[in-house]
């Protein structure tokens, strides 16, 4: 985890396209990592919306996770770059995403989301507004397989998880179907995520690894509509209400609720003190 004391710097927010030949769609200095295991359908639909952005990519990674079906065929097929890990969990399937992205910022969805057409967009027009956001992100819309949206569900089930990690984190969490971070960022807590427990959420994890005093914005324009599945059982859902408790526990007693807080009210009074007088 980098220190406490380092807070988020602007020294990246230049230009955010990158010259790309051959091509009238500008490009953003921007890498998508999506990790996939079997579910090859679903893909190529993310595969698809991606392809429609207003503004690409600079390389859409797909981390094939050891996948028995057409994952990796799909993926190759819409021109995607595919890496194969055969470590099974979605936290090393992320990681191992982000690890090989090139981009001044690494966005990440899932195989099940379905950005509109101007996400990546709304994306780097985010952190072009926040230059002192080390993440953005945003929320999802839950979709049956028929295309019917649920908003209130989706409320029902997405506002108290942001409110309830917002409250143990000291900041915003990042969604991990609809998120993006600075690669510089990612680079000072990638060696201490929590990549090789499968059991853990991996956004929830990338989120307790940034510094209390992180900023992370969450912005409407980058909520995405993605699968219902979750909701499929009450048997489901509470196996993922469990792994929540269970990521936030794992790092405990250093990254409990009281101790963020006071290391994040610790920094900012560090840093008005150090303001000069007027």
């Amino acid at each position: 985890m980098y220190s406490d004391s380092a807070l988020p710097s602007a020294a990246d927010t230049g230009p955010t396209e990158v010259a790309r030949g051959g091509s009238d769609r500008p490009i953003a200095d921007l890498s998508i990592v999506i990790p996939v295991r079997d579910d090859a359908e679903f893909l190529s639909r993310c595969l698809d919306a991606l392809a429609a952005q207003t503004v690409g990519p600079r390389e859409v990674i797909v981390v094939d996770n050891d996948s028995s079906d057409s994952t990796a065929v799909v993926a190759h097929q819409a021109g995607a770059r595919v890496i194969t890990q055969t470590e099974v969990g979605i936290p090393i399937s992320s990681a191992t995403g982000y690890d090989a992205a090139s981009g001044r910022f690494i966005a990440r969805l899932d195989a099940d989301s379905v950005p509109h057409e101007r996400w990546i967009e709304n994306v780097v027009g985010v952190f072009a507004e926040h230059p002192e956001a080390v993440a953005v992100t945003g929320s999802g819309v839950l979709e049956t397989e028929d295309g019917e949206q649920r908003p209130h569900a989706s409320r029902a089930y997405l506002d108290p998880y942001f409110a309830l990690v917002r409250l143990a984190l000291a900041h915003e969490p990042v969604f991990g179907s609809a998120m993006a971070i600075r690669r510089w960022a990612w680079e000072r807590i990638s060696g201490e995520v929590c990549r090789h427990d499968a059991t853990v959420h991996d956004d929830m994890d990338l989120s307790i690894h940034l510094p209390p005093q992180a900023v992370v914005v969450r912005d409407a324009r980058l909520t995405i509509p993605v699968s219902a599945r979750p909701m499929d059982s009450k048997r489901s859902m509470a196996y993922r209400v469990w792994r929540g408790v269970y990521s936030l526990a794992k790092h405990y007693p250093k990254e409990l609720p009281l101790n963020r807080w006071m290391r994040r009210a610790r920094v900012h009074y560090r840093a008005r003190s150090a303001e000069p007088s007027p």
